[in-house]
């Protein structure tokens, strides 16, 4: 039982000292270390050994501790992507549940949008995995989203025509984000493919940055416009609700 606390403690230690270390805004030195923590030179000093022969922590020029190479690699893992879907995986699969159609998750791409989560809906028609295809941001509703919230802006050149219903007048364009940002959401008309359809609304960081954004898309033999406009009142207050249980946080940034 004496070995186990003595474990325990040993554990409680490192991990505080971790802590301290990655939240430094300098990095510490092994005398204040010890003395913020009230432990003996040696005991710290055995105590840092080994986190830096784990590779979680290293010393810079100055004998002073940083994050190691596991935690930076972990860190780079971590990417802006990633998160964003463990955070809103759970919205598109309410959304699709409740709706029976397939919800996507989209970021600003090079060039053209990035799809990076889907969820199918309970139907075949019209499940269509989005996730890595190539879609312009002007002919579909995440991508007018990302533009009406100047994500991205409008590429240069001639803007594709993907169907006879797709916007390719930079003035029609413009006037078609300006109501994206007054409604907080953006709706397709068969503008990417002909009968497909889709309303999708904002990803919002807690200053108000728009990361991201959010839609639910299918056939227009089941989707009215009606129908569209409730699903966008839908993808907002669902956003909103998760933001809200984190404080406004969505970790994206």
């Amino acid at each position: 039982m004496a070995e186990l606390h003595s474990g325990t403690q040993a554990i409680d230690r490192a991990s505080s000292l971790l802590i301290h270390i990655l939240e430094s805004e300098t990095p510490p030195l092994l005398t204040e270390l010890a003395r913020i923590y009230g432990l003996p030179k040696s005991t710290t000093s055995r105590i840092l050994s080994a986190l830096e022969r784990q590779g979680l922590l290293l010393r810079d020029r100055n004998g002073a501790y940083i994050a190691g190479s596991v935690l930076t690699q972990f860190a780079r893992g971590q990417n802006h992507d990633s998160i964003l879907v463990a955070r809103m995986h759970s919205i598109l699969e309410v959304l699709a549940n409740r709706t029976g159609e397939t919800a996507n998750l989209a970021v600003a791409g090079n060039g053209d949008l990035k799809l990076i989560d889907q969820v199918d809906g309970q139907y075949l028609l019209s499940a269509t995995n989005w996730v890595g295809k190539s879609v312009p941001y002007h002919a579909s509703a995440l991508g007018k989203v990302l533009l009406a919230y100047a994500v991205v802006t409008i590429p240069a050149g001639r803007l594709e025509k993907r169907t006879s219903k797709t916007i390719t007048s930079r003035t029609k364009l413009l006037e078609e984000l300006e109501t994206v940002r007054k409604k907080g959401y953006a709706l397709l008309i068969d503008e990417l493919e002909e009968g497909l359809v889709a309303v999708a609304a904002p990803i919002r960081e807690h200053d108000g940055r728009v990361v991201g954004a959010i839609s639910v898309s299918g056939p227009s033999t089941r989707l009215t416009q009606k129908d569209l406009i409730k699903i966008g009142d839908m993808i907002i207050d669902e956003i909103a609700t998760l933001q809200a249980n984190n404080d406004g946080k969505i970790g994206a940034a």
